[in-house]
């Protein structure tokens, strides 16, 4: 017999305090309490071009009852915003060490842009990421897909609705021929709305997300991923429209999360 779905709330791009524009108070510890809090069944850590502060998450989130995906926002080098996700560890050290080769080595500019903190589960700071995570990769989006995929991972294009960091904002548009597991879109439109404009983008998947920066943001914007489990192949089944699973970006606006005060 199929397996039954369940839905499950999933909030797939939030940042911590290791962005350099993310707001102190977004540690992994508070990040997981808000999003037990308002009632989020999985969420995704997205740095900007690092992952380290993704296990802790993870550890946090087991202990917790919360399912963590490991991800990060990457900026490609046209300066799109792409995320990437993946299912353990070895994945997450893999493209870690991608990211140390092809990010500029630029130092931070604490006063101008902000802390990049790595703080462990008691919220001390444990490290500090040394180069400027804004910057874009040296590597194009064809290449950040190869090599995702060649790890194991999925590719998804970030917010590609945003005037700026986006596919749309950079090139102008989203390339027909773009390879992808799913694209991002932000509160500011609907899958819908995004396909009446440009119908060859039907064949994606779509998420949805808070982009949370500050902690009071944490699960704004979710998606209702219909999936037998919590767990990386689900979400990739998901993401394919395989087995039955699918993913409703529609949700959220007509049941809003609780805000916790």
């Amino acid at each position: 017999m199929p397996e039954a779905l369940h839905p499950y709330k999933a909030d797939l791009h939030i940042h911590t305090v290791l962005s350099p524009c993310g707001d102190l108070e977004m540690s992994p510890t508070a990040i997981v309490k808000r999003a037990l809090a308002r009632g989020l069944d999985m969420i995704a850590i997205s740095d900007h071009n690092t992952t380290r502060q993704v296990k802790v998450a993870q550890k946090i989130g087991r202990e917790s009852g919360l399912f963590v995906l490991g991800g990060v926002e990457v900026t490609s080098q046209e300066e799109a915003h792409c995320l990437c996700y993946f299912a353990d560890d070895a994945q997450l050290d893999a493209f870690q060490e991608f990211l140390d080769i092809h990010l500029p080595k630029i130092p931070n500019d604490e006063d101008r842009f902000g802390y990049q903190l790595i703080v462990d589960e008691n919220e001390e700071i444990v490290g500090e990421e040394e180069y400027h995570l804004l910057n874009a990769i040296d590597v194009d989006i064809d290449g950040i897909y190869d090599e995702v995929h060649r790890i194991g991972g999925l590719f998804v294009p970030a917010h590609i609705n945003k005037g700026t960091t986006s596919l749309t904002s950079q090139l102008g548009f989203v390339p027909p021929d773009l390879r992808a597991d799913g694209l991002e879109i932000n509160f500011r439109t609907t899958k819908s709305e995004t396909i009446k404009k440009a119908a060859y983008l039907k064949r994606f998947s779509f998420i949805t997300d808070s982009d949370a920066h500050f902690i009071d943001n944490v699960g704004d914007v979710y998606n209702v991923i219909y999936m037998a489990h919590r767990n990386f192949d689900e979400f990739r089944k998901a993401l394919a429209g395989d087995d039955g699973r699918y993913i409703d970006t529609d949700f959220f606006r007509e049941h809003k999360l609780p805000k916790i005060i």
